[in-house]
């Protein structure tokens, strides 16, 4: 069982999304992948010693994520630099990239919501909802 992220942690991985996602905006990368492509991070989670930060990244339409993470690896020290100059930390996390897997996830749960089967049974409930109970 993994125990909740602490106060501290969440508000260290805002901050660190807020920088990667400023230095991303503002082109400080020069990488001709992150330049031409739009990348959204969603999420950054920090180990509890505040040591390692995972980001949690998605293209723009998850065109060309491979690459993106790629790109982000190779400039992940001129990212590092950034945070620590940013934060007042002792010891700055090392950054590591991973796709977000929670756009996939809500494609999925939209897929299935569509299913003819699923919008039957979900039009039945908002028909029975409607019903007065009492039959008046």
């Amino acid at each position: 069982m993994t125990q909740a992220p602490s106060q501290r942690q969440l508000r260290v991985g805002e901050e660190i999304r807020h920088v990667v996602a400023r230095a991303l905006e503002r082109g400080d990368l020069h990488d001709r992948v992150l330049d031409t492509v739009p990348v959204t991070i969603s999420e950054v989670r920090v180990s509890p010693d505040l040591a390692h930060a995972t980001a949690f990244v998605m293209s723009l339409g998850g065109v060309r994520l491979d690459e993106v993470l790629e790109a982000l690896g190779r400039n992940a020290w001129v990212l590092n630099k950034a945070v620590a100059r940013a934060l007042s930390l002792r010891r700055s996390p090392t950054l590591k990239f991973l796709a977000d897997p929670s756009f996939d996830e809500a494609s999925h749960i939209d897929a299935v919501l569509r299913r003819p089967e699923v919008a039957r049974d979900l039009v039945k409930d908002d028909e029975d909802a409607g019903e007065d109970p009492h039959g008046a």
